[in-house]
């Protein structure tokens, strides 16, 4: 959720960026070659799509060609003309998928040259772990990036069972984003998606920080370091099997821009006080005039339940101890969601604003499937499936537009643990749900250069990274590579193959042109990186248009790239785009570690056909 009051400072952008935004038009060509600036993998799709402003322009072939030699090592057909787009009138996509050998190249079609890229078999080497720098950055009570601690009066009750204002601890976690309010619902999503990578593709962590986020390797991969972080703060938040709290402070964090450790919990809260812990009790909530619409506690209650199973499941053979008790609180989670079926949104106080969940079977879903990888008890099983059929697709694929998390998680990864442990039939409709949602999509993308089915909703980059991981996983199960060109241009989207021709993450990759000027505390006053940190994206241009306290601090450096259809800005002033969040980040932690590890493991496969 934004600040509402911004200033910003100017950051000089990068040579890359003055290179990818004016290269066309140093020859008087309006066109630009967009391409995923992390790179392409030697046996992965590779795509870069031409952009025209020009209707007139036509290409018919494209060229890539090696940087050092400065010889043609590929020719390929443009094929067709996908029109206009945004503020483009003629768009193609360029397909070297065909050329599999490692280096470096630019692609040129005529006049027009591409920034240069990589293919290799390491290029998505170590970016998991670089998206881990700004996690650690986003820890409350002790934050390693500051080394100093923050929040540690957190916090007194409200709406609990206990007299109000009764003091719990409850510090740590993340918060979660540019403000500090702290959410169960995004943060037991963004820790099952760190257990999740470390289960999934362990090997391509590593282990350069210490637990508490200090640099120092301890024998422990740093994603399980910081997913060991969200449990120990979601064990605080669900102590007992009859509590339950969904989120600490509200909006009356939104009062400017501060660092965390200069954050005063007297601000708003009352004095000395502390922050509000909000007890979940099932009903709607608002300290103030705007109340939420919460029918029950399951979706949170489900959240919790499979990150603590899954926990479990992973410390079973590390701390026996630890590994029990998080199976105990699965469990309990588990039942207070059977208990309590229904939506928990988060609350708000000044504003009508808040996170508008309306879904929650998918929840309760994941943890029914996760407890019964634990324990072998059927009853899970069947449970889940059950809540399956209740929601096969996840309602905003292919919609063209939602409300603010509505629908979260913006994947549901209840089919695919299910699915693992199913019988053929089931297996084969659990399948079906995830084919179903993606075709919604691919019937709105198939029609664009982009491949871009995505809507334009505030942390559009979000629903782009959970919609590959969807793909990914859908692939994964069912050896089908249809839709791989679909999910392969949500990747790229992500690191500069869109209009913008813009990474949508801070510093990654290092050369490329990426944020420099984010909607946060950390740049605006200190000038502080956002190392690995994922900014909201592209929006609407619509709903931008009608958004209070937006002031660009700067002339636009990519006017020429808006449209009536979306906008972005590199500017801290829009904290509508260009505002970095928590879970969105932590859900690219595991689509990187799906890449990586796939991409080396393709390599490896690669060069035993050949010997």
């Amino acid at each position: 959720m934004p600040f509402r009051k911004t200033k910003s400072i100017f950051i000089t952008l990068t040579a890359i960026l003055c290179f990818s935004l004016n290269a066309s038009k140093a020859v008087g060509i309006n066109a630009w070659i967009r391409i995923n600036q992390l790179g392409y993998t030697l046996q992965g799709v590779k795509v870069a799509v031409l952009v025209y402003k020009s209707a007139e322009h036509q290409a018919t072939h494209f060229e890539v060609i090696d940087e050092a030699t400065r010889k043609v090592v590929f020719k390929g057909s443009t094929n067709k003309n996908f029109g206009s787009y945004g503020s483009f009138n003629s768009t193609y996509r360029l397909n070297f998928s065909a050329f599999k050998k490692a280096g470096n190249y630019y692609i040129k079609v005529g006049d027009v040259q591409s920034p240069v890229f990589r293919i290799a078999k390491d290029v998505y080497a170590g970016s998991a772990d670089f998206i881990l720098r700004y996690m650690r950055q986003q820890r409350s009570g002790f934050n390693p990036f500051l080394k100093d601690s923050c929040h540690t009066r957190d916090g007194y009750t409200v709406y609990g069972p206990m007299p109000d204002r009764t003091f719990i601890d409850v510090a740590g976690g993340w918060h979660d984003a540019t403000d500090y309010l702290q959410y169960v619902t995004t943060s037991a999503n963004a820790t099952y998606h760190l257990l999740a990578a470390y289960r999934d593709f362990g090997s391509v962590f590593k282990d350069s920080f210490a637990a508490n986020g200090l640099p120092g390797p301890n024998g422990v991969p740093d994603v399980l370091d910081e997913g060991s972080w969200g449990l120990n703060w979601l064990l605080k938040m669900h102590p007992r099997p009859d509590w339950m709290f969904n989120q600490i402070a509200d909006d009356r964090d939104h009062a400017g821009m501060r660092l965390p450790n200069h954050d005063s919990v007297d601000y708003g809260y009352g004095k000395g006080a502390g922050r509000p812990v909000y007890f979940l009790n099932g009903k709607p909530q608002a300290l103030g005039k705007y109340k939420n619409r919460t029918t029950g506690a399951a979706s949170t209650a489900g959240k919790f339940a499979s990150a603590f199973a899954l926990g479990s499941q992973i410390y079973n053979k590390i701390n026996r101890r630890f590994a029990a008790l998080l199976a105990e609180r699965s469990l309990s989670a588990y039942q207070y969601g059977l208990a309590k079926p229904g939506v928990a949104q988060t609350a708000s106080m000044l504003s009508p604003y808040f996170y508008e969940e309306d879904n929650w079977t998918d929840d309760m879903e994941l943890g029914a499937a996760l407890l019964y990888q634990l324990n072998k008890n059927k009853k899970y099983q069947a449970q889940g499936l059950n809540y399956s059929i209740q929601e096969p697709v996840t309602p905003w694929l292919g919609q063209d537009s939602v409300r603010h998390y509505q629908w979260y998680p913006f994947h549901n990864f209840g089919h695919y643990e299910l699915a693992k442990t199913a019988a053929p039939a089931q297996k084969a409709k659990l399948i079906a749900y995830y084919r179903d949602g993606i075709e919604r999509v691919w019937k709105r993308a198939s029609g664009n250069a982009f491949y871009r089915g995505v809507p334009f909703i505030w942390c559009s980059n979000n629903l782009t990274a959970s919609f590959a991981i969807q793909c990914y996983l859908y692939r994964t199960l069912s050896h089908d590579r249809t839709y791989e060109p679909l999910e392969q241009a949500c990747f790229d989207w992500l690191f500069g193959c869109n209009p913008w021709g813009k990474s949508m993450v801070y510093s990654l990759p290092q050369n490329g042109d990426t944020p420099t000027d984010p909607h946060s505390s950390f740049t605006v006053l200190n000038q502080y990186p956002l190392d690995g940190a994922l900014v909201d994206g592209p929006v609407y241009a619509r709903i931008y248009n009608n958004l209070r306290g937006i002031k660009l601090s700067r002339p636009d450096a990519y006017a020429d790239f808006q449209s009536d259809m979306a906008v972005y800005h590199d500017d801290a002033g829009d904290y509508s785009t260009n505002e970095p969040t928590m879970d969105g980040s932590a859900s690219l932690i595991y689509l990187l570690a799906a890449k990586e590890f796939e991409a080396v493991k393709s390599s490896k496969k690669s060069i035993h056909v050949k010997k």
